[in-house]
């Protein structure tokens, strides 16, 4: 659930309807600027002319019938999705930009389908579904009318569906309970290498840096690490971490704090899995997956001499994904190893297991077919 502070900042939306000036909170989880030109729609409303006013930068207020809105919205999908002839010979990093800006221009289009919901929640359309549950879970109660893209109402509802059911991870022989706005554990093959990567020797405390839904500290927990220290600078994240250390039973063994990379001291285990790509993040999930100008890959391996002990290991895993995209080189990574006054003591690899790297659609699929995920070992000089 969001901060008090971030409920408090409201913004309104205008429109006329019905030759009536109408407005209506602006709500934040809809993670774009308010609208300039709103038009209330209904069952009316053919696909082709949804495509045009949403090309146009218009906002469609749906007042028809619930259930026809999602599949208005599909068919939007279908018109931008329209199979387009490809440009070839396009160099990896060309092919990401291209890319990047295609989902970009989606996303915008199809956020164009707006639902407005009373202040319980509920929605004054037929078939409209009951979002209570699933709205206030993330952002609270609100205190008056608002709008919402109707994409973004449909992801609300999918992560408290994933929230309440859970992702079943073998490792743990348990689950974890993903809040909305922080990154889900559904690559499996990260989990693995820091669940079998030999431990050091003698280790009485670990670093989990940057610990997410806090499933590596789960992992590390499991194999009998008697302490571990686990940090985030996301609030929703460590709230999340919290329900999933004492759901699993490790709060014993797992301390949380709100920091910028390192907690303060020393430790024989240091863990972090950075965001894997050096772009710009669009929206508060994609923290999880971009680091713009590899901000934290750079502070975490930068920070290590100071806070790992002598004889202790960092535990880095990266995906090269963003070498094969021609992103970032390996030498910069080796150098940045080095220049911090570290080693390379081993490393383990794992292919990918995600349906991505396995769809020829993909406009990316060269480069995610060729993906490595790695855990380095490093120790100090």
């Amino acid at each position: 659930m969001l901060a008090s502070s971030d409920q408090a900042v409201a913004q309104y939306a205008t429109w006329t309807e019905n030759n009536d000036a109408r407005n209506a909170v602006w709500c934040i989880g809809n993670n774009s600027a308010i609208p300039k030109r709103i038009q209330a729609v209904d069952d009316r409303l053919t696909a082709d002319t949804a495509f045009l006013m949403a090309n146009q930068g218009t906002h469609m207020l749906w007042r028809g019938d619930f259930q026809n809105a999602r599949q208005l919205l599909n068919a939007l999908a279908r018109r931008i999705d329209k199979k387009k002839k490809r440009p070839t010979g396009l160099r990896p990093q060309e092919a990401f930009n291209l890319h990047r800006l295609t989902q970009s221009q989606r996303a915008r289009l199809l956020n164009t389908l707006l639902i407005e919901l009373n202040p319980d929640c509920s929605i004054d359309l037929r078939r409209a579904p009951d979002v209570s549950q699933a709205y206030t879970t993330v952002f609270g109660e609100p205190k008056e009318r608002f709008l919402l893209s109707l994409r973004a109402l449909q992801g609300i509802i999918g992560a408290y569906e994933w929230r309440r059911k859970g992702i079943v991870i073998p490792a743990l022989q348990g689950s974890i309970h993903v809040h909305y706005g922080v990154f889900s554990p559904i690559r499996g093959e990260y989990i693995d290498l820091v669940a079998n990567a030999p431990l050091p020797e003698k280790i009485s405390q670990a670093f989990d840096i940057g610990t997410g839904s806090s499933v590596l500290a789960a992992i590390l927990a499991r194999r009998g690490v008697p302490r571990i220290i686990a940090t985030d600078i996301d609030d929703r994240a460590l709230a999340c971490a919290q329900e999933n250390i004492a759901r699993l039973g490790v709060d014993s063994q797992v301390s949380l704090q709100s920091s910028n990379l390192f907690p303060q001291g020393q430790s024989e285990l240091i863990v972090c899995n950075p965001p894997w790509l050096p772009a710009r993040p669009t929206s508060p999930i994609e923290h999880a997956i971009y680091d713009p100008d590899s901000q934290m890959l750079k502070g975490f391996i930068q920070g290590l001499p100071r806070h790992l002990t002598a004889d202790g290991e960092a535990w880095l895993i990266m995906s090269d994904l963003a070498e094969h995209l021609g992103l970032r080189s390996r030498d910069f990574l080796l150098d940045l190893i080095s220049q911090a006054g570290l080693s390379v003591k081993g490393r383990l690899d794992a292919r990918p297991k995600h349906p991505k790297a396995f769809d020829i659609r993909d406009p990316l699929h060269e480069a995610r077919s060729a993906e490595i995920t790695s855990l380095w070992r490093l120790a100090r000089l």
